[in-house]
């Protein structure tokens, strides 16, 4: 069975009660925000098989499956997650800035607010990301058609004649 598979099962297991479900997942970011603390302060490329990086990070290698789960949309060449075995090469070659941003849309404050961030990113290109992510969501509307205005789909009607019926 996929390593992605066995922590998703993992993860279901512990969602039939709902304190141990929110103890699960308090573990599990608390243990992740421990990996990337690790991870941000890396000067080169980390390559490895799951199990050495699971090894290296000091996690089994089915939780290292739920770290590459969540990190893989940030990768520059993303790792085979849904086929991942133990002995399948991986890497964590990340964008920085996709990265950030990413853990912005994610709500996860406890990952971009770790310090490390500070020697990888300015102070001002961290609060532009944290925008864009933000004003990402936001709805436009244009502005109102009046009854009497011409139709938008050009048919040279009025819109109470046209589309606005």
């Amino acid at each position: 069975m996929a390593l992605l598979n066995e922590w998703q099962k993992l993860a279901e297991s512990y969602s039939k009660n709902q304190q141990t479900y929110q103890e699960f997942w308090n573990r599990y970011f608390e243990t992740e925000k421990e990996m990337y603390a690790k991870l941000l302060q890396e000067t080169e490329v980390i390559e490895g098989t799951v199990a050495e990086l699971a090894d290296r990070y000091d996690v089994k290698p089915v939780v290292m499956a739920g770290f590459l789960d969540g990190i893989n949309d940030s990768l520059k060449e993303p790792n085979p997650i849904d086929t991942m075995e133990e002995d399948t090469p991986v890497s964590l070659d990340y964008d920085r800035e996709k990265l950030y941003y990413n853990m912005v849309a994610a709500k996860a404050d406890w990952l971009y607010e770790l310090p490390q961030w500070d020697a990888l990113l300015t102070k001002e290109r961290r609060a532009e990301l944290y925008k864009a992510e933000h004003s990402s969501h936001t709805i436009v509307k244009g502005p109102k058609i009046g009854r009497n205005d011409p139709c938008p789909c050009g048919s040279g009607k009025k819109y109470k004649k046209c589309c606005g019926r």
